[in-house]
């Protein structure tokens, strides 16, 4: 095959994997159905291989692909699929545009052999102790996933918000302004330096990241030495002259010791268009002592019922707040959460913190944005971790959405019944707080929101009512917390459980939406005329 067109293919199939990942971890029109969703992410290599660890399905055998795919083939997985690696590709060709007339040219650097080790074995060994902090900062698709949902997601929401107010004036309902509910200060700046980092070392060194500090890159480049088709020098054609090498973005090209370090080389053919000899290829490897060199041809989730979750459920929800109470008095006993709260399906705290690499997908994916990054709340080896705030949304009752898009199995699949009865916490109330104590004044935003009514109201004073938590009804998904009014401090909150248990379900619950369909039904039929 024409070294051309290997390289076209290479750029055609990576641009594929890199718009629907990117696309997938933004989707603020959540048009991606459930399902797709880990069909795009399959082949990412260690979300797939913690989901084989933690649900042994064929569904999450993707990076014993890669592997193979690497035996013959080298690091194509670097190439192709993974989206840092293309974004760095990207950044690199901008980086040329920016200097048309200084083209930027690359030179052979030395491996750094220690260096490379130690980023692979340390994750490895952390990860064996149960931390998975340095998979989280290392691993790439999940540093692209930050990248997506800090960068790119804001972007397409000021985008797709100045778009709905243009049309809005022309009265054009074809757009929806979209709500960004939450900004995290040190998850964006840590995320903001890595961000930085990248683009420094894109810009000096091309895809030094991908062959010093990635992990996936340097245990991929390790099995790529021994594969069966890779790039490769034909002595008795070059010239040294040292053209390949000022192509190569990954600086592993020796041109005047005629050698090329497999293990850095990212396939990317650059390299192959530039040889005024043809002597370079990229074929088979091993062969005979006594056989010349012959080049070889080489042959969201419906997440439409998502939308209406947030706009119809969350955004109403808040209004209703908004309209019926006023606060005057702002509430004075501060809440202090001892445990953060982990999303359901993700079984315990502990495990949770083990197995997510923090890729942000399901804080992207949850309709509400209820799942928000987290900085010190599981402590430092869980930074990034998406953990559930419910003064910024609230767990939906009807969505498990987070566990179908989950690609590490950090929250694994969970049937709607039962995720229902599953308690990720529970609901902790602060009569200080409370403005039918502190203001005299009906109120009940909180248990009127409750869907199991695990919180209901209590006689308190004046033929007032107050509330009263029934913890064995609470299944800690914050829709109390998240409607309650009052400022600065909830006079409700969610405390997290760090291993998560069963609640029992609530037969009251049952009862009161007979009485009001019945209710419904009985003014249906005293309004009907005949």
């Amino acid at each position: 095959m024409n070294s051309s067109i290997l390289r076209k293919i290479r750029i055609v199939v990576s641009l594929l994997f890199f718009v629907t990942t990117s696309f997938l971890l933004i989707d603020i029109y959540e048009t991606i159905p459930v399902t797709y969703s880990n069909k795009i992410l399959f082949l990412q290599f260690v979300p797939s291989l913690l989901k084989s660890i933690a649900l042994i399905s064929v569904s999450a055998f993707g990076f014993i692909i890669i592997l193979i795919l690497t035996v013959f083939f080298g690091r194509v997985y670097c190439s192709t699929i993974c989206p840092l690696g293309v974004f760095q590709d990207i950044a690199n060709w901008i980086a040329l545009k920016l200097k048309p007339r200084k083209r930027r040219k690359f030179v052979f650097l030395k491996e750094q052999k220690i260096l490379r080790l130690a980023l692979l074995i340390i994750p490895v060994l952390a990860f064996l102790f149960g931390s998975s902090l340095a998979i989280n900062l290392l691993d790439p698709y999940s540093i692209y996933g930050r990248f997506a949902g800090n960068f790119f997601r804001p972007a397409l929401v000021l985008i797709n918000n100045i778009i709905s107010s243009i049309l809005v004036q022309f009265k054009i309902y074809l757009v929806y302004s979209y709500e960004l509910k939450a900004f995290h200060v040190f998850p964006f700046i840590i995320t903001l330096l890595f961000f930085l980092f990248v683009i420094v070392m894109v810009w000096k060194w091309g895809r030094q990241y991908c062959n010093t500090v990635c992990p996936v890159g340097t245990l991929l480049g390790y099995i790529s030495r021994y594969s069966f088709f890779k790039i490769v020098i034909k002595e008795e054609d070059c010239l040294s002259c040292g053209a390949c090498a000022k192509e190569c973005k990954a600086s592993c090209i020796d041109s005047s010791n005629k050698s090329i370090d497999a293990s850095r080389c990212v396939a990317c053919f650059d390299c192959l268009t530039s040889c005024p000899t043809d002597g370079i290829s990229y074929s088979y490897s091993y062969k005979k002592k006594d056989e010349p060199d012959s080049s070889l041809d080489e042959s969201k989730r419906n997440f439409l019922s998502g939308t209406a979750l947030y706009f119809l459920s969350l955004s109403t929800l808040a209004a209703q707040a908004v309209k019926k109470i006023q606060v005057t008095k702002a509430s004075t006993v501060a809440i202090l959460r001892k445990n953060a709260i982990s999303p359901p399906g993700s079984i315990s705290v502990e495990r949770f913190n083990s197995k997510c690499t923090a890729c942000h997908l399901c804080v992207s994916a949850c309709p509400t944005q209820v799942l928000q990054p987290s900085f010190l709340e599981y402590g430092f080896l869980g930074m990034m971790q998406p953990r559930m705030e419910s003064i910024t949304g609230f767990c939906n009752f009807e969505c498990t959405i987070c566990s179908q898009v989950c690609p590490t199995g950090a929250i694994l699949p969970i049937e709607l019944e039962k995720k229902k009865l599953t308690q990720i916490g529970k609901a902790h109330f602060v009569k200080e707080n409370c403005i039918v104590n502190t203001q005299k004044t009906d109120c009940g935003a909180c248990s009127e929101h409750c869907p199991t009514k695990a919180v209901h109201m209590i006689p308190f004073e004046q033929n007032l009512v107050i509330p009263e938590v029934r913890d064995e009804f609470c299944i800690g998904c914050g829709a109390c917390e998240f409607a309650c009014p009052t400022k600065p401090y909830k006079s409700i909150y969610v405390e997290g459980n760090s291993i998560h248990q069963i609640a029992k379900k609530n037969i009251e619950e049952k009862k009161v939406e007979v009485n009001k369909q019945k209710n419904v039904e009985k003014k249906v039929q005293e309004d009907f005329p005949f």
